[in-house]
């Protein structure tokens, strides 16, 4: 069988990046050419109009001298200057052939038109900018023996205007001279100005990046550990990523606390589960027994025994740990709530003689829930509120727990009320938060995070509605039979 040498066990992200790679992945390299791109595009923009400037100032210089000669030939009294100086001065403004045409009339002042491929024609009466843009590109690229034709008004002679024929190598010798130092100016400037720019961009951003990627590397890596905080004293959105990032590790490790917490419950609980399940089965065999006395008082209490037991043995069937697992799957039935009240009413210790239930709800309204979790759900609530009216000791262990119920559209909303001493600030915070809300010292504090869970699992939702000196309100929704 061959072997295949190139073969890597690595998995793709654990193999080493070449550097170079790397470095133009990242967010330096990245920005760096973009840097280099923009800088190009300002040589570009500073070049275009730089040229045609040189350009037109180069026409207009020619066709002005060519004026001033025209004007001292034409100023000597009586014909002092002669033909040949005459031309002496026209061939220094460097045109082949210089025209003035005054009423309509043309004179030739130097030169005869001479063949060949028609000159470019320039006329600096116009103001074309597309025109100017393009003449120093049209002149640098075109051919060696290109002519210029160029057109002004005159400026320090009367006339209709004034023109030049010219050889354009002149031109393009000294134009190309000009171009390569614009461009060797504007990549000076541009490479000081894109590297200040770098360099400044990596102090502000990079570098706090960087700093933040490392932060979160290391907390990906042991997010139990002690975090670092980001330290900074910036204000702008890089502070405000630093400040979200220490906020996000203090929230992450507090939540992996509180899961460790509950997965050591977990396990305690799934160590007598089975014990638990044992001795409700003895207390259930010595409940079919109480079954057989004939004591009528036995008989009146024995099926609300029979109902805790069998909760008892489906919960302690049911319980894993509250972080390791999920709820059982809701089965959700058309149930009537009055029943389902008293049940939970007795269950959770509501008697006429102590904290005594007042219900207000239709005899005939349905909701649609799981049956236990409904049961589970109500207990909790109003066991909560009974603790909460005996732990006042000016109550007296008296007090009363109201629960109404109203139909809205498909929903079905559900007030459980009582008169106790309201909840403490600090449990408001972190009410639904397991092993956090809890308002009594010993308190597990999973009791109604547990009951909102349920719920929501059935549809609805369990929200704190109103708490204070005259006592604490919940609201529980669940869907409306249909």
């Amino acid at each position: 069988m061959a072997v295949n040498d190139d073969f890597d066990p690595k998995p793709p992200e654990a193999r080493p990046r070449p550097f170079r790679r790397a470095w133009l992945n990242g967010l330096s390299g990245r920005l760096l050419l973009l840097t280099a791109a923009f800088a190009a595009v300002v040589d570009l923009l500073i070049l275009f109009p730089a040229a045609a400037s040189f350009h037109e100032r180069w026409v207009t210089d020619r066709i002005r001298a060519a004026e001033v000669a025209s004007l001292a030939v034409e100023a000597a009294p009586y014909g002092a200057v002669e033909d040949a100086l005459a031309d002496q001065l026209l061939v220094g403004v460097g045109a082949d052939t210089v025209v003035l045409q005054e009423n309509g009339i043309r004179r030739l002042l130097r030169g005869t038109p001479k063949d060949g491929a028609a000159p470019h024609l320039i006329d600096l009466r116009q103001s074309d900018l597309v025109a100017r843009l393009l003449d120093p590109w049209l002149t640098l690229l075109g051919q060696p023996d290109r002519r210029i034709q160029v057109i002004a008004a005159p400026r320090w002679r009367a006339g209709d205007f004034i023109e030049i024929v010219a050889d354009a190598a002149p031109l393009k010798a000294e134009l190309r001279s000009y171009v390569l130092q614009i461009v060797l100016a504007s990549l000076a400037i541009s490479v000081i100005a894109g590297g200040l720019l770098y360099f400044g961009l990596v102090i502000l951003v990079l570098e706090p990046v960087r700093r933040v990627t490392q932060t979160i590397e290391r907390f990906r890596d042991d997010p139990e550990a002690e975090p670092r905080p980001v330290r900074h004293e910036r204000v702008d959105e890089i502070g405000r990523v630093e400040d979200e990032l220490n906020r996000m590790q203090r929230e992450v490790r507090s939540a992996l606390r509180s899961r460790a917490r509950l997965a050591a419950l977990g396990e305690a609980v799934a160590k007598i589960s089975h014990d638990l399940r044992n001795m409700l089965t003895a207390a259930q065999m010595a409940s079919d027994r109480l079954a057989d006395s004939g004591d009528p008082t036995v008989a009146r209490a024995l099926p609300r025994l029979e109902r805790a037991l069998d909760r008892a043995l489906n919960l302690a069937q049911d319980v894993l740990a509250y972080g390791r697992s999920e709820e059982p799957k809701p089965d959700p039935r058309p149930l009537r709530l009055v029943p389902a009240i008293h049940a939970a009413a007795e269950d959770a210790g509501l008697t006429d003689q102590g904290v005594r239930l007042i219900q207000r709800a239709p005899a005939r309204l349905r909701v649609e829930a799981d049956a236990e979790h409904l049961h589970r759900i109500l207990v909790n609530l109003m066991r909560n509120a009974r603790e909460a009216i005996e732990g006042d000791p000016e109550r007296d262990g008296k007090g009363r727990v109201s629960l109404s119920a109203v139909r809205s559209e498909n929903r079905v909303e559900i007030r459980i009320r009582d008169d106790g001493p309201g909840l403490p600030a600090r449990a408001r915070e972190r009410l639904f938060l397991p092993f956090q809300g809890s308002a009594r010292r010993n308190g597990a504090g999973l009791g109604l995070p547990i009951a909102r869970e349920l719920a929501q699992a059935n549809g609805g939702d369990l929200t704190l509605d109103v708490t204070g000196p005259g006592g604490t309100v919940f609201l529980l929704t669940l869907p409306a039979q249909h």
